[in-house]
């Protein structure tokens, strides 16, 4: 989420906004954490809203309007008037509210499906807004499922709640063809599916990912999952790819949108970069100037060190969500007494936790026998590996040389040896490369632009195996690298800026 930071930050930002309750809350902020658990329903619109609107939920920071031709999304987040951290930890000023929009519709779709609520909730929703009781609305029923009939011929779509968050069903009736089905989204930036099967919106907001489709079909009883996924359509545009399944039998087509949830506490919180391990654990690294950030037991540093939250400084911190994000599994400042910052993270097969980011540290924690363990410019990258329940450092180290403007790690890949491959960014002429790389000689300006850098980092954080600078005499930034074989062969993102034109390169 680059350039926004929020109160509490939203880690994963599906078509579901969770709630959060700091544990010494008073009694009504208890009662409102409650009523924020309240099985998701949706509203019969019966004047509330716009006339289009046949059914509508709301939640904390979002709201869901369904209507006869798709579904409409808005994504909201206050940003309070304090002022945020810069890259490298320097204040600069903060916008107002931030949010995003989107709309889902169904190209070549019915455009007058039939829409009705289905199993009737005991609750009703009341509105008493202003003084003429003639525009209250009362006693507005509330559904737990909507279905439209019809959307395409012989296939009906169904949304519902599974423990408040949003699910929608396409049920493909005998006869029917799967593959007329395409989503239209507007309101991302892009679309694109990842190597998981994903489907990730990219959004002002951060990425809004729909883990792969489970498809599957019940006949007498016993289900069968149908292999398939999504598959691409066009920019704004995705559908759905069916293995050959039974035509005579009806198939599901269920996308599973992730869960989400704050994480943060009274100060503001930024996060910058997740992973996932094989079991489905998130882990997230940020920012964070809150004293109370959710810190669990025993982890590595329960103690915030990172100076006057007035000052625009913090820590890092770096944070294990269980598979369903329902709990911590470990939760951890990571920082010394000036500025702090997690940028990149990335997880081995152990489970262990590779960080980079940048510190303005003196006393950023490090390990003894780490390649580097004190700092030599204002700020400088830092690699930082954690154990499988973030209770102690397997190593940690600074990265960087003494460039007046600094060094910051924004990427980081770990491969199955554990070494550790980073880029970033540098301002040092002085940076560690090593003999026979490509770039041993800084390109850029000291004052005015740096170069990229990458290096890879040996399993023990002890020594660099090989570094180098990738850059010319303009501004060049690494964002992002990858591993793309069991060659190790690495992929980087550059960010090149030259005559104050901006654009990405991949090298």
């Amino acid at each position: 989420m680059p350039g926004n930071a929020f109160r509490g930050m939203l880690v994963l930002v599906p078509f579901l906004v969770g709630f959060a309750c700091p544990a010494t809350a008073a009694p009504e902020a208890r009662v409102s954490e409650t009523y924020g658990k309240l099985p998701l329903h949706f509203e019969a619109n019966q004047g509330q809203t716009h006339q289009d609107v046949r059914f509508l939920a709301r939640g904390s920071g979002y709201s869901l309007f369904l209507t006869p031709t798709g579904a409409a999304l808005t994504l909201t987040k206050q940003v309070s008037p304090a002022r945020k951290p810069a890259a490298h930890g320097k204040s600069e000023p903060r916008g107002p509210a931030t949010g995003t929009a989107l709309r889902m519709s169904f190209a070549g779709a019915n455009p007058d499906p039939r829409v009705t609520g289905l199993e009737e909730l005991p609750g009703k929703v009341n509105y008493l807004i202003g003084n003429d009781p003639a525009k209250w609305r009362t006693n507005v029923p509330t559904y737990a499922k909507v279905r439209y009939t019809d959307l395409y011929p012989r296939v009906d779509l169904l949304y519902y709640g599974n423990q408040r968050q949003l699910e929608y069903d396409l049920v493909v009736r005998p006869g029917a063809d799967p593959t007329r089905i395409v989503l239209d989204i507007q309101g991302a930036d892009r679309l694109q599916v990842d190597a998981q099967g994903a489907l990730v919106l990219q959004t002002s907001m951060g990425p809004i990912r729909l883990r792969k489709p489970v498809i599957y079909q019940e006949v007498d009883g016993v289900r069968k999952d149908i292999p398939g996924g999504y598959v691409l359509k066009g920019e704004h545009q995705v559908g759905f790819k069916v293995a050959a399944y039974d035509a005579s039998q009806p198939l599901v087509i269920d996308p599973v949108l992730s869960y989400s949830t704050y994480l943060g506490g009274s100060g503001e919180d930024r996060s910058a970069a997740i992973a996932v391990d094989a079991a489905g654990n998130a882990y997230v690294t940020g920012h964070t100037e809150s004293r109370d950030f959710p810190i669990t037991t025993g982890a590595f540093q329960t103690g915030f060190g990172g100076g006057a939250m007035s000052s625009g400084e913090g820590d890092a911190f770096v944070t294990k969500l269980n598979p369903t994000g329902s709990a911590l599994v470990y939760s951890t400042y990571l920082g010394g007494s000036g500025p702090d910052d997690g940028k990149g993270i990335a997880v081995d097969a152990a489970g262990n936790a590779y960080v980079t980011g940048v510190t303005g540290s003196t006393d950023f924690p490090t390990t003894i026998g780490a390649f580097r363990t004190t700092r030599a410019g204002p700020d400088s990258a830092f690699v930082t590996k954690l154990n499988p329940t973030g209770s102690a450092l397997v190593y940690s180290t600074y990265l960087g040389g003494s460039g007046a403007i600094g060094d910051y790690g924004a990427g980081i890949a770990v491969d199955a040896s554990g070494n550790a491959y980073v880029t970033g960014g540098t301002s040092s002429s002085d940076f560690p490369t090593t003999a026979g790389a490509f770039q041993t000689t800084f390109g850029g300006d000291v004052f005015g632009g740096g170069d990229a850098f990458v290096t890879k980092l040996n399993p023990t954080g002890s020594a660099v195996v090989y570094s180098t600078y990738l850059g010319g005499s303009g501004r060049e930034a690494g964002l992002g690298i990858a591993l793309v074989d069991e060659l190790y062969e690495v992929i980087v993102a550059v960010l090149v800026e030259r005559d104050r034109e901006q654009r990405r390169e991949i090298t």
